[in-house]
């Protein structure tokens, strides 16, 4: 009985510690959301975006190095890790930026992580992978919920109104077509780590020319203790952490049962922005929050089901 007691503790503990590393990597990524918002009253796009990507890049590739992983990328997949870091990491991050100076946190993060769905529809388009019924009726959720978040109100408000919400619909699918790269390069010779630290070395270049040439950030002296406290949360928890999880779940389960964790992010995100920037529960987030982790539930969890 306590031999098979301790089998059972052996199997249990593996799904014990996906549990643990998606619950983190969504709680982490989730409260990021806020966490940016407070960086940006204080700090310019540009700013914010450089100080993030050389943090980790320096982060990643110095922790690397004290793996021994080789540092050294193939020329073949250096194209590659240049355009779905073009995607994934600058496209997404300064839009998301961008996104949420013109509109509420919780509704941008809503919109972001509609990004499953126009990963279904690009992995369709541009590697050929069949659309089921399932899915298909996954994407009539997603898309909605990004209808009503783009309703009367946003319409309303003009170009205005739609700003906020188109630039984060762009994130979305910056962030799709990357990770549609990364599985059309298919193999990758160099570890994820390193993959994505240079990705954020190139990406931290032209954010480093736009803050000088374009920003005037107020000197770090001056900077109030909120502005610290989320850029500390940013950099430690969501750049350099969530990331390190994120490789860690990567490798121990499948893609499709890794992602599941994108659902737990725009609940912690829409649940912290209410709590710590104040922002309105309404009927329509709440509606159109319901709809996108429906949407997204029924892409992975078929992807799940089929791995």
């Amino acid at each position: 009985m306590s031999l098979a007691l301790a089998r059972a503790r052996l199997r249990a503990s593996p799904r014990l510690a996906a549990v643990l590393l998606i619950a983190a990597i969504g709680l982490f990524w989730g409260g990021n959301w806020p966490a940016v918002r407070f960086a940006l009253m204080e700090l310019p796009p540009f700013t914010l975006r450089a100080i993030g990507f050389t943090t980790g890049a320096v982060l990643l590739l110095a922790w690397a190095r004290w793996r021994r992983l080789p540092l050294a990328v193939p020329a073949a997949e250096w194209p590659w890790l240049a355009a779905t870091g073009l995607f994934t990491i600058l496209g997404f991050n300064l839009a998301t930026a961008f996104g949420q100076l013109r509109m509420p946190t919780s509704q941008a993060a809503i919109i972001a992580f509609s990004m499953p769905c126009w990963a279904l529809l690009l992995a369709w388009w541009l590697l050929g992978q069949r659309v089921t019924r399932r899915q298909g009726w996954g994407l009539a959720c997603g898309q909605a919920g990004l209808l009503l978040l783009l309703g009367p109100a946003a319409l309303a408000g003009g170009v205005q109104g739609l700003a906020g919400p188109l630039i984060m619909l762009g994130a979305a699918l910056s962030w799709a077509l990357g990770t549609v790269l990364i599985k059309k390069r298919g193999s990758w010779q160099s570890h994820a780590v390193v993959v994505t630290g240079w990705q954020f070395a190139l990406c931290a270049l032209p954010m480093i020319v736009m803050m000088l040439a374009l920003e005037s950030p107020p000197p770090p002296a001056s900077w109030q203790a909120s502005t610290w406290l989320a850029l500390g949360y940013h950099l430690l928890f969501s750049i350099c952490l969530a990331q390190m999880l994120w490789f860690m779940n990567v490798k121990r389960l499948s893609v499709a049962q890794s992602t599941i964790s994108t659902l737990i992010i725009p609940t912690v995100g829409v649940s912290s922005a209410i709590l710590l920037l104040g922002e309105p529960l309404t009927p329509r987030i709440l509606i159109a929050l319901l709809l996108t982790l429906a949407a997204v539930a029924i892409v992975m969890l078929h992807g799940q089901k089929s791995s």
